[in-house]
């Protein structure tokens, strides 16, 4: 409530309570009277300003009411539009949570498939001819991106009945090199389950042996005096057992030295191939050096005979020149002559017709005599 109008409650009570009070204790007629007066010219003024204040606190509800309409108009387009905002961010928000999921989705199946290929691929190096042809498959992916065909064949069987993985043609020296692509792969794998010390110490002994085993058996089958290289190469197809057997077995790399029987891995194989293609390379370029000379010499000499024949061919142009020097004299000598010979004609024209006109009467004397 307006706090004018409350004053004026509160002042009209306590004059009617004045006036009551003053009626009761009995000061006259008369006193009563003024003060009534006084009471209704109080009362109307009281409603008067009672009314004009009604009317301003209509004018100020409606201001008010007004003024909160509009407000709440605001605040409703606000709440909308941080609403449809917050609607755009939260489906914006889907569907990127969607596009992710999708792609988890899609890497957890790849994870499935590779766990599946390598669940295979374990399965084929627990199996010693699987893991020879896995051996087998990735030398020959790789001799063939490296060396033209000419410079390889596989399973060759060398003239003691073994076969070989791979032989390289190579010329002498150094000759025909053998590649086996077999490895040991139980001893490595029981290496690394291992976990005590006395289960390492057994593993690493187990691997040695195998790998020296190995490295005999390469020796002895596939360098063959007179047919092979002095040398062979023993193909790892795992980088992790090659790094292995050069960090922790230098005694079983030295003895591979010793017997001429060189181990690679796919990075190192690729490394020798590589050389060997630039030495395959060198000895072509040498056995066509001969030929190259030969063909140099003839053209050589048909360089030799083009330069007679172009010497000849400018003894004809000088002889030309001269020729055409002396038909140019003897056309100057002839047009000269000529030109003599007109200027002589017409002088001795003239001669004969003034002898003919000195003699014409005496001719005439003659015909008429």
């Amino acid at each position: 409530m307006d706090p004018t109008l409350t004053l004026a409650i509160a002042a009209a009570l306590a004059v009617g309570a004045l006036v009551a009070v003053l009626l009761l204790r009995g000061r006259g007629v008369g006193a009563a009277a003024e003060i009534a007066g006084r009471l209704t010219q109080m009362a109307e003024s009281q409603a008067a300003t009672q009314a004009q204040l009604a009317e301003r606190l209509q004018v100020q509800e409606r201001a008010l009411a007004k003024a909160v309409e509009e407000r709440l108009v605001d605040f409703s387009k606000r709440i909308g539009d941080r609403l449809q905002e917050s609607a755009t961010q939260s489906q914006t928000t889907l569907s990127d949570l969607r596009e992710r999921l999708a792609v988890i989705d899609k890497a957890q199946k790849n994870i499935t498939e590779l766990s599946t290929q390598v669940v295979g691929l374990q399965d084929i190096l627990a199996n010693k001819q699987a893991r020879g042809a896995f051996g087998e498959i990735q030398l020959r992916d790789i001799v063939e991106s490296i060396l033209p065909p000419s410079a390889y064949a596989f399973q060759v069987t060398l003239g003691n009945g073994k076969r070989v993985d791979c032989l390289l043609q190579l010329p002498n020296p150094p000759g025909p090199i053998a590649i086996d692509s077999k490895f040991p792969l139980e001893s490595y794998a029981a290496l690394r389950a291992a976990r005590e010390e006395p289960a390492i110490t057994a593993a690493r002994r187990a691997l040695a042996a195998d790998v020296r085993k190995h490295i005999r058996d390469i020796a002895e089958r596939y360098i063959v005096p007179g047919e092979t290289a002095e040398s062979a190469l023993m193909f790892l197809p795992s980088e992790a057992v090659y790094a292995e057997l050069h960090a922790s077995f230098r005694e079983v790399i030295e003895e591979s030295y010793r017997a001429r029987v060189w181990i690679v891995s796919p990075t190192t194989l690729m490394a020798t191939l590589n050389t060997m293609r630039a030495i395959l390379k060198d000895v072509r370029m040498r056995e066509q050096a001969g030929l190259i000379q030969t063909e140099v010499a003839t053209m050589l000499k048909d360089v030799v005979r083009l330069d007679g024949r172009v010497g000849k061919l400018q003894s004809h142009f000088d002889q030309a020149n001269e020729d055409l020097r002396q038909i140019r004299i003897s056309t100057e000598k002839i047009a000269k002559r000529g030109t003599q010979i007109a200027e002589v004609e017409f002088e001795e024209i003239e001669d004969i017709e003034a002898e003919a006109e000195a003699m014409a009467p005496q001719l005439k004397a003659v015909s008429d005599d």
